[in-house]
């Protein structure tokens, strides 16, 4: 090779952007969080990430895996170990109130929990990926739907076409408010608590306002349940946490007095086995208070989240990606209170970790209108999942 084919070959390698720098993947980012879809509505937003995929050259696609989930494996063609990256596609049921040229154009809806980000990430490892296969195994890119309803994970392991993807390490990772930006936080064990909405109705009879005594209202019943939820964690016992989130009682009609009321709250605990115990205890106070006050009753559970749990394998691989790409990280005391589906994924594998990825001391919190995933995340989530990828299917390697 002459001096000057060298200085090209040399200078072109020097123009090879780091895994997910670039303004290509902060205007993606952008345009994810333009056009949110919500859970089970994913369908353009599939779409989109398929068209942008298929020319980073996947060796296998599998689309509406558990819905409107897409899954893209890149395979070195040897024997080794499968590695599952995830994120989600879903966005929020919230108004987006950021102050930016490129807020949300979809009224009611919002990537105020940082999907957009997330998607952004994989997409950028996936193009790596595409130009620097893994040694051997396989990698598996899955964007996962209905994240945020607690269903869309569930379905993806139930579909038969993840047989053929099941990992031995899978990995994800969640911006979170309030930690330095660009921090990485893991534990080993309990990542993230369970949680499950528990939805009740109390039913008597109406009556006229004038004459109460001839109706059934649950209007006593009602305060107390909603009092004896708030305390039921001190009762139960664990690390557990009861959130009344709604509440209502009849009907505006001054004339009549209630027949009917609604109480909804938001169960957490750090293990699914402490959930199945605060769970019991708050069907039996509402059972006990609506036959007290001679009502029936109805109680519903939705958007069921099971807790996450890392293995041990998986979060020292966590740490060493970080020591390797000289990420800043800290070690968690006690679970995230927040759920996320995740659990499933990582549960269908031999090893799997979420991990915590900071965006800022000063970020508002998930789920609120102002919060916005910074891009400034974007490559340091690249990198650390193209050094995970590295660490587990790097030739020779005895991680499966």
């Amino acid at each position: 090779m002459t001096d000057k084919a060298a200085r090209t070959r040399s200078d072109a390698a020097d123009k090879v952007e780091a895994p997910g720098a670039g303004a290509r993947w902060v205007a993606l980012r952008r345009r994810l969080h333009q056009h949110p879809e919500l859970s089970d509505q994913e369908t353009g937003t599939a779409a989109l990430i398929r068209d942008l995929i298929v020319p980073f050259g996947p060796d296998t696609i599998v689309d509406r895996l558990g819905g409107h989930g897409l899954a893209f494996v890149f395979d070195s063609g040897k024997a080794g170990p499968t590695t599952l990256i995830r994120c989600e596609l879903d966005g929020l049921p919230i108004e987006d109130t950021t102050a930016t040229e490129y807020r949300s154009l979809v009224p009611g809806a919002g990537h105020q929990c940082g999907h957009d980000g997330h998607m952004t990430i994989v997409s950028a490892l996936a193009a790596d990926l595409g130009r620097r296969r893994p040694q051997c195994g396989r990698v598996v890119l899955l964007y996962q739907p209905a994240e945020e309803t607690g269903a869309g994970a569930s379905r993806v392991v139930n579909d038969p076409a993840f047989d053929a993807l099941r990992p031995d390490y899978a990995f994800a990772l969640h911006n979170v408010p309030g930690l330095a930006l660009g921090t990485v936080a893991v534990k080993s064990g309990s990542i993230n608590c369970a949680s499950r909405g528990m939805a009740v109705t109390l039913k008597g009879a109406t009556s006229h306002a004038a004459h109460p005594e001839h109706g059934v209202s649950p209007a006593q019943a009602m305060a107390g349940i909603i009092q004896q939820l708030s305390t039921l964690p001190d009762q139960v016992g664990g690390v557990c946490w009861v959130t009344v989130v709604h509440a209502r009682l009849g009907q505006k009609s001054f004339g009549t007095a209630p027949g009917e009321a609604v109480v909804m709250a938001t169960l957490r605990s750090e293990t699914d086995e402490a959930m199945e115990t605060l769970a019991t205890a708050a069907e039996q106070l509402v059972r006990e208070a609506a036959v007290q006050h001679g009502l029936s009753f109805d109680c519903q559970w939705e958007d069921v989240f099971s807790a996450s749990a890392n293995s041990d394998s998986a979060c020292a691989q966590v740490l060493r990606a970080c020591e390797q790409t000289g990420t800043p990280y800290t070690l968690l005391d006690s679970a995230y209170r927040w759920s996320e589906d995740f659990g499933r994924l990582s549960a269908s594998a031999r090893h799997g970790a979420l991990l915590g990825l900071g965006s800022g001391v000063d970020s508002p919190q998930l789920h609120n209108g102002h919060y916005d995933f910074p891009d400034s995340l974007i490559p340091i989530g690249t990198q650390l999942f193209r050094q995970l990828v590295d660490q587990i299917n790097s030739a020779g390697s005895t991680q499966a």
